[in-house]
């Protein structure tokens, strides 16, 4: 079910119909300020991004070129990357800057990792030095670090501090984050030592000691630590939010739910494209943009399959004497194929969640070898079964039985090794693996299935 909205006279589906899709993009080409403006005032902010992304590249920016209108900085966040990066492109960088005010250091930082170097500068240049510093500060850091995620704003107070400080110091002080659910407890150092829970500060005395109400903080976050593995570690240990320190365990930010939640949803939509060779790529994405990043996935499979057609070339001769071999092939490569990708999509993930190690490794590879061979007798029966049917040949449903076994023990063991194989090498496995389990079950089923057959049938 659609949620339906009324925009004035207009009842609308937040998933846009092509109808208010149309009639938006009228009142933008007649730079209708009024409607779009009162138009996007009723909509959630997620909902007018959806909106923008939702119409076409040119309409887009005859949108973003109106000098009435500003885009608020809650609505760009929530564009997708490629959109925000064209928007980018067309917004000056005294407008980029003013976004950026209004952001928390986290979206901050991640809005300035679309800019080119040189806008980049400028728009850091219209910022107040404290903020310039603290934003390049963070940039220094590797892209894929918790550095990149954190925000700067945080709550913390000194562990001697009475309740009734901190609830002063609360009121008082116009810099603090507006909304926050733990306040950091630090020594003398600024190293923290605990965290309490806002609501235990409100129902608690005002003479009571800071680090009598703490608890204990049960995991940190170094500033260089990988970002996927923040996401583990929240995961590991139910964390709402964690502070970040720096070398010297001190603390400069901190990371919270919201911010994993979407790590770990770009981690996985990353790696279900790099098993389809698409990259990160997005739907709003131009034609030639597309093509361009499809182009040399492509390539490298035909290339695989180019090997693969060179295998079954050896046995030209005897396919063209047996023409049941050449009509049998697809079954064993296919079926191959599709086991080996189920257990490399179950390998990735496993990869992705530090659940192999190399304690269980060999136990996980020896269930998979088992896995393998009770498929293919299995299927092995089914195909020898369907085959005599067929051709009335015992020979062919033997052999077309034995390529089955053999090459789901192949893709079983194969769609965990190569893998595994690969992250020991620093090769992302999401965006290799496919393609080299793909070709491995398809040259070790051609082989067995053809080299068998030429001994069974012309030996």
């Amino acid at each position: 079910m659609s949620l339906v909205k009324s925009i004035g006279t207009q009842k609308v589906n937040l998933e846009f119909n092509k109808d208010f899709i149309n009639l938006f993009s009228d009142k933008i080409k007649s730079k209708d300020v009024a409607f779009i403006n009162q138009t996007l005032e009723d909509l959630h902010p997620a909902d007018v991004a959806n909106l923008i992304e939702n119409l076409n590249i040119d309409t887009r920016n005859k949108l973003i070129e109106i000098e009435a209108f500003n885009i608020e900085p809650e609505i760009f966040i929530e564009l997708n990357e490629s959109v925000q990066s064209e928007v980018l492109l067309l917004i000056s960088p005294e407008s980029i800057a003013k976004i950026l005010r209004k952001l928390e250091s986290d979206n901050a930082m991640r809005i300035l990792e679309n800019l080119e170097e040189v806008k980049k500068k400028k728009v850091l240049d219209k910022l107040s030095p404290q903020d310039r510093f603290l934003l390049e500060e963070g940039l220094s850091y590797p892209e894929d670090s918790a550095a990149r995620i954190m925000q700067r704003e945080f709550t913390a107070v000194p562990s001697d501090w009475t309740v009734g400080q901190t609830i002063d110091y609360l009121r008082e002080n116009k810099e603090l984050p507006e909304e926050f659910l733990e306040i950091f407890v630090v020594d003398k150092y600024f190293k923290p030592v605990g965290t309490v829970p806002s609501s235990r500060v409100l129902r608690t005395s005002r003479d009571s000691k800071m680090n009598s109400i703490m608890r204990e903080v049960p995991v940190l976050i170094s500033v260089n630590m990988d970002k996927e593995e923040v996401g583990h570690t929240f995961e590991n240990y139910n964390l709402v939010s964690a502070g970040v320190v720096n070398k010297e365990n001190k603390l400069i930010g901190m990371i919270t739910a919201d911010d994993v939640v979407t790590v770990v949803q770009e981690e996985a939509e990353e790696d279900a494209l790099r098993l389809a060779g698409v990259g990160d790529e997005e739907i709003t994405d131009g034609v030639l943009k597309k093509t361009k990043r499809r182009f040399s996935w492509l390539l490298l499979n035909l290339l695989t399959a180019i090997i693969a057609s060179i295998v079954i070339g050896f046995f030209q001769e005897d396919i063209e004497k047996v023409v049941a071999l050449a009509v049998l092939m697809p079954i064993v490569a296919s079926m191959g194929g599709n086991a080996g990708m189920q257990t490399l999509a179950v390998t990735i993930r496993a990869i992705a969640k530090k659940e192999i190690s190399s304690g269980n490794f060999l136990k996980i590879v020896t269930k998979e070898f088992i896995i393998g061979i009770l498929n293919g007798v299995i299927f092995a029966i089914i195909s020898g079964v369907v085959v005599q049917f067929w051709f009335k040949e015992i020979d062919l449903s033997i052999l077309i039985a034995v390529s089955m076994v053999l090459n789901m023990i192949v893709a079983g063991l194969f769609g965990i090794l190569v893998p595994v194989s690969l992250k020991k090498m620093n090769v992302d496995p999401a965006l290799a693996s496919s393609v080299f389990v793909t070709t491995i079950t398809d040259v070790i089923g051609f082989l067995s299935f053809l080299g068998i057959g030429s001994y069974f049938f012309l030996g």
